[in-house]
């Protein structure tokens, strides 16, 4: 079993539930040298085939609530677009963020608290007219690096499910994320490693084609602009169980 796929001897109680919807997968390879330095000392970067990845991952999150807990109006749906790569601690696959910008503010501010994820405000919309889906977002954080994503795509015939072993699934199939912050219960101010874990039914992707791409978030993180398209994945909508990080 694929190291990125939980168990039950990992999981952890559940922490909120939330819908994915409206995403896509877009990823450039990059020279593991060029992101190495954008991960914490302790992780490593994941590579397929001694090669790492880059994401840009616009997608719609709704239906957030508590686990146990009724969605609170206003504050149970946002657009998200995450900057995201890949890593691997004592044998266990996950998603490294370099930024995920957001139009909840209050979202924001609960991510970066309680979870130490690098999440920013923006605004952005992410709409769908006759099959094809556009997002258009730019970032309004404050003390950070400007940054504007526009992106129109079209998701085409439905793929297999990504089978463990392909970069398909390498790129997608990821169930835990790391992050870095105080351990604040302790009285600790690190940094600190921690991991989050989520489960969800395997993603039914698709084909795409791109319509538009213009993208500052990279160059926003100092990273060289890609040399040609993305490979993309369009993918249907899922329901997502997350739980509380647990220090690593």
């Amino acid at each position: 079993m694929p190291a990125s796929t939980p168990t039950a001897t990992t999981r952890r109680p559940p922490l909120m539930r939330q819908r994915w919807s409206n995403l896509l997968f877009a990823h450039w390879p990059v020279a593991p040298e060029i992101l190495r330095p954008y991960l914490p000392a302790r992780l490593e970067l994941d590579l397929f085939e001694e090669q790492a990845w880059l994401g840009v991952v616009p997608f719609t999150m709704s239906r957030i609530r508590p686990l146990g807990l009724p969605a609170v109006p206003g504050l149970s749906a946002l657009h998200e677009l995450n900057v995201r790569t890949y890593a691997r601690l004592d044998g266990v696959a996950g998603v490294w963020f370099l930024s995920l910008d957001a139009t909840q503010p209050l979202g924001v501010w609960a991510a970066r608290t309680l979870f130490h994820l690098p999440y920013l405000h923006a605004r952005m919309r992410l709409t769908e007219t006759s099959g094809q889906f556009r997002a258009v977002a730019e970032r309004t954080h404050r003390g950070t690096a400007p940054a504007t994503f526009a992106a129109a795509w079209t998701p085409g015939a439905a793929l297999p499910l990504a089978r463990p072993g392909t970069l398909a699934h390498f790129l997608t199939e990821r169930y835990c994320l790391y992050t870095a912050g105080p351990d604040v219960r302790a009285g600790q101010h690190g940094p600190h490693l921690w991991r989050g874990q989520l489960w969800h039914q395997p993603w039914q992707l698709h084909e795409a084609t791109l319509q538009q791409w213009d993208s500052t978030l990279l160059e926003s993180h100092g990273l060289p602009t890609p040399v040609g398209p993305p490979l993309l994945y369009a993918a249907e909508p899922l329901d997502v169980t997350v739980q509380s990080l647990r220090r690593v």
